[in-house]
């Protein structure tokens, strides 16, 4: 069996000791984190050695954005894509060299798209669909058993978001971003592990905002996901959601998503 992990941890030297405690605590093979908010210069690489973690592939840069894929079991990185096509370090692909070895692990962040629904009025949410858009045309040539795990930024379902019509014109919810997610999920005929455990309408959140947590109305929203090729998905033993975290001092906004696989 391998386990593996996908966590927006929103800045991994401030929460470098939420990282042990989880990798303590759930021991998964493997850990995709997103939002990391440092170069790979700078990056806590002792503590991650510490906990057993001594491979990694890191693509970093100062202060924002920045994937890391760190791991017990041997891994070789084999991609960095610039879905955003401006530099930013929003992705980074590894192949399993030990258990598990052939399979490639794509970890990526996916723009937040800003506030505004509206690509004339919001440059940063037509950047989004753009980069969608070249994730779908890179997903259409797969032809290896791959899993694309991180922070989507987009929850699809209606029952994804504590309120289905009230977050119709809200960023992360809205139509054009389900379809052109749906573009990419059927690019590929990828299937999505987080509902193939937890079949809708069950609530399955990994994210509540900072600004209304504290009022503990599980105002939530299912923006981190897990999703494998078919022939991946088979492989698949159980999937949950490891939601105390947001309970831990000064956490991240996102919660961990973890996944076996018997491969």
């Amino acid at each position: 069996m391998v386990s593996i992990a996908t966590w927006n941890i929103n800045s991994v030297r401030l929460r470098a000791d939420q990282v042990e405690r989880f990798l303590r605590q759930e021991a998964p093979d493997v850990l995709c984190l997103q939002e990391i908010k440092t170069e790979e210069k700078h990056f806590p690489h002792a503590v991650f050695e510490a906990a057993g973690y001594a491979h990694r592939a890191v693509h970093g840069q100062k202060g924002y954005h920045g994937v890391a894929t760190v791991s017990r079991i041997p891994l070789r990185e084999v991609s960095r894509h610039d879905w955003q096509d401006n530099g930013e370090a929003r992705h980074v692909g590894v192949e399993l060299l030990g258990p598990g070895q052939g399979l490639i692990v794509e970890n990526v962040y996916i723009p937040a798209g800003g506030d505004i629904p509206d690509r004339e009025a919001n440059p940063k949410f037509g950047q989004k669909l753009d980069f969608l858009g070249r994730m779908t045309r890179w997903a259409e040539a797969l032809d290896r058993p791959t899993l694309i795990v991180g922070d989507f930024n987009i929850a699809p379902l209606d029952c994804d978001v504590y309120d289905h019509k009230a977050l119709l014109k809200v960023v992360s919810h809205t139509p054009i971003e389900v379809e052109t997610l749906g573009q990419f999920r059927d690019a590929h005929g990828w299937v999505d592990l987080g509902r193939q455990f937890i079949p809708a309408p069950q609530r399955n959140y990994s994210w509540w905002s900072y600004r209304s947590y504290w009022r503990d109305k599980d105002q939530g929203r299912r923006l981190d996901h897990m999703w494998a090729s078919p022939d991946v998905a088979t492989q698949a033993r159980g999937h949950r959601i490891v939601e105390e975290t947001r309970k831990w001092d000064q956490p991240s906004d996102h919660v961990p998503l973890i996944t076996e696989f018997d491969l």
